[in-house]
This record gives C-alpha cells, structure tokens and sequence, in this order.
C-alpha cells in the first residue's frame, strides 16, 4: 500500500501543532546566551561555534568586563584576547574574528552593530545562523536560527529534508507566520538539547511524539526515557522546573543562579 503524502496545507497544520505543543512545554524558552545590547550578542554568538552557551557565558563575562565596546574590543592585544578565549576552542580563529568584527563595526557603523540582516552578514565570523539570532533577539526582528539542533530537529519532524542552513530556514519560514519565528527557533533548541536528542532521543517523554513522522528513533518506554532527560526536565531537577515555570520572565537570571549554585557545590 504506497504511503500517504502530506499535503502541504496537512504538514503546515501539523508544525504549527508542533510548535504549540512545545510553547506549552518550555514557556520559559529564551536565548541561552548571556547578552545586555546587540555587541555583546553578536560577539557571543560567533564564540558560540564548536562550544557550549554555558562555556561561552562564562568567558564573555570576563571578556566585556575588560572590553565592553567594539571600540575597545578592536584595540585588544590580540595574545591577551585569544588567552581570554582559548576555552571557547579555536580561540585563534575567535581572536581574529571578534577583532576584525569590531573593527569593521567602528569603521563603518560607528561602532554600532546594524540591525540589517544584509549587513550583519558582511562582518567577519557572521552568517545566516548568527545574523538571525542578533535580529531576533536584540532587535525584535523575526528570524530562524538554524543551528544544529534546529536542523535535526526540523528533519525529524518532516519540516525539511535538507541539511543546507539556508534551505531549511526557508523550508520552515513557509510554515509559519514572521512573527512566531524567533520564539520557534528557541523552543526547537530547548526541546533538541532536552528531549530530542541526537543520539538518544527520549520519544516516550516527548510532548510532540503524537505528531512527529520519526516517533520511535529514540526511546519508546516511558520510564526509560524520563532517564534520558536533561537540564531542567533531568530527573532530581523538579524544583528548578517548577521555579521556571512559576516565573518564566525570570528564565534566564533563574539559569545563572542555577549554573552559579551547580559550581559552588562542585568546589
């Protein structure tokens, strides 16, 4: 019996379910990355490549207390930038990238950072991926952030069947108002770095299982998924969980305290 085609009018329904699910889920979903004006976004983005958001908060914290402009960011000793970089990994690459950034920020905006994405894309280190998380997130312009999460995840739900970047924020922009992207591209994530995982997804725990085309590449038992779930829906993690949800505008000063308290009762 040949399979049933989605029609494309079927498949939009279906993401937009998708995502209402997971609007309900992660309430508290936000940018992951510590920022206080677009600089420091941008900046923290490109170090974001190959590293984790908690790594990169950690470094940028010192970073802007020393360099807190593009102006002063672009007349860094380069060895005293890439030692505040070096765990971020390829810190040299980084280095070159955050000064040659800042610089082309004081030359040609003013030390501004533009709120075009047909500008973002011209500085150096910054892409489609990046430009949209700047857009999104410091200025209030819809975009899609197609990171690897948001990729995977767009596949396993039958969003897109691509694995170019671009392609598959095209592909999904399609199925979605402007307006509901920047908030979609933060709940994919959160769900792709706590539920659906690359390797072992936790399809028996995962609020969308009813609606995804790939229910069944992970774990289907209930009890053995919950064992697989992370950061605030980890088993030992309720209290975390439920002051993210009792104050979801506070989500992210709430993960600081948290990352803060987990490091001091490491020492």
């Amino acid at each position: 019996m040949p399979a049933v085609v989605e029609t494309p009018l079927a498949l939009k329904r279906r993401a937009r379910r998708i995502n209402k699910e997971l609007a309900e889920k992660y309430p508290y979903a936000h940018a992951e990355l510590d920022f206080r004006n677009p600089f420091e976004l941008v900046i923290a983005t490109v170090l974001s490549a190959q590293t984790t958001d908690v790594l990169v908060n950690q470094v940028t914290k010192i970073l802007f207390a020393k360099y807190p402009d593009a102006r002063a960011m672009a007349e860094a000793d380069p060895a005293e930038l890439e030692a505040i970089l070096q765990p971020t990994g390829f810190f040299r690459a980084k280095a070159k990238n955050v000064l040659a950034l800042s610089t082309r920020l004081v030359d040609e905006f003013d030390g501004e950072v533009p709120g075009r994405l047909e500008d973002l894309v011209t500085l150096p280190g910054v892409g489609r991926k990046t430009a949209n998380v700047v857009l999104g997130n410091a200025f209030g312009v819809p975009g899609i952030t197609v990171d690897t999460h948001f990729g995977r995840l767009a596949r396993r739900f039958g969003w897109t069947d691509s694995e170019d970047p671009v392609k598959i924020e095209f592909d999904v922009a399609e199925l979605f108002e402007p307006r509901d992207w920047t908030m979609l591209s933060h709940r994919v994530v959160f769900h792709g770095r706590r539920i659906c995982h690359a390797r072992r997804p936790a399809c028996g725990a995962c609020p969308v299982a009813n609606w995804c085309p790939s229910y069944g590449t992970g774990e289907t038992d209930p009890a053995k998924a919950a064992k697989l779930l992370k950061y605030e829906l980890a088993p030992g993690q309720e209290a975390l969980l439920d002051k993210l949800l009792a104050e979801t505008s506070r989500a992210a000063e709430i993960r600081m305290e948290s990352q803060l308290e987990l490091k001091r009762s490491r020492r």
